[in-house]
């Protein structure tokens, strides 16, 4: 393929998207890693693209604020999911919890919770979870990353490999209505996945936001989530899509006391 054609069907795939990892252009273009990242460094030369850590998105696609900010965005919303994400758990549950704003709000959620048995990459979702009644924290091994104090690495992942949990709750960059959930970094990504292959179910914890929110590396699709929770409906694409994988959707604005009791058997399956 010519690099003219290389760089039409790269801004193709970035109108339909808003993002693509480097991995994902390499397969679209049958060409190697050094060739794609070649081409992003012209496209981006052109203003044409941003580069983003694994990836590239279009020039108006939003970035990942930093953690405090990220605290600070939307707090009360966070709060009224991470309480209905809370009531999915039962006490003396087994959790992988990944490091995020969002799931920092469940962590504060959880501790009306007794004997949790926890695996976590966060440190703080660590701290405030080690106070609870009977709970076991176990965090990862890694390189700590100074925004958020998450840890991340090679490590990180041989650590948990060594558990089985029922339940993984994930935070997410962005819920994308085709590719499905999407985070920023690379890391990112192969902790969450780590987290759903050694969980018997995954929920994946979202503010509205993050139906906007563009991020440029595949987590998974939505064949692997079970249930997402949200602040608010989210779009029609998504409801489909979850609804095609036999997922289910609790969000702050549909509240069904009935059906999240169900939810919470289901995921115990």
């Amino acid at each position: 393929m010519h690099k003219n054609q290389r760089y039409n069907a790269i801004m193709r795939a970035l109108e339909l998207a808003g993002s693509c990892s480097v991995n994902d252009l390499m397969q679209r273009l049958s060409v190697s890693d050094e060739t794609v990242r070649r081409d992003i460094k012209v496209l981006e030369a052109q203003g044409l693209v941003n580069r983003v850590h694994g990836g590239v998105v279009l020039p108006d696609a939003k970035g990942e604020a930093d953690f405090r900010k990220r605290m600070n965005q939307q707090p009360e919303e966070k709060r009224a999911l991470a309480a209905l994400a809370a009531r999915q758990v039962r006490n003396g549950d087994t959790l992988m919890i990944d490091s995020g704003s969002t799931t920092t709000y469940v962590a504060q959620a959880l501790l009306g919770h007794r004997d949790l048995f926890v695996i976590t990459n966060g440190t703080e979702i660590a701290r405030i979870l080690g106070r609870g009644t009977g709970n076991r924290v176990h965090v990862t091994g890694g390189e700590v990353r100074p925004d958020d104090n998450g840890i991340f690495g090679e490590t990180a992942v041989a650590f948990m490999r060594q558990f089985r949990t029922r339940l993984a709750i994930l935070s997410i960059g962005a819920v994308h209505r085709t590719s499905g959930f999407m985070d920023f970094h690379l890391q990112e990504a192969e902790i969450a996945r780590c987290m759903i292959e050694q969980s018997l179910s995954t929920m994946v914890v979202a503010d509205h936001t993050k139906f906007s929110n563009l991020a440029p590396v595949a987590v998974c699709g939505f064949d692997r989530v079970n249930m997402l929770v949200c602040d608010q409906s989210p779009p029609p694409d998504v409801a489909r899509q979850m609804a095609e994988n036999d997922g289910l959707i609790l969000s702050c604005d549909r509240k069904n006391e009935a059906v999240e009791t169900a939810d919470v058997e289901a995921l115990a399956d």
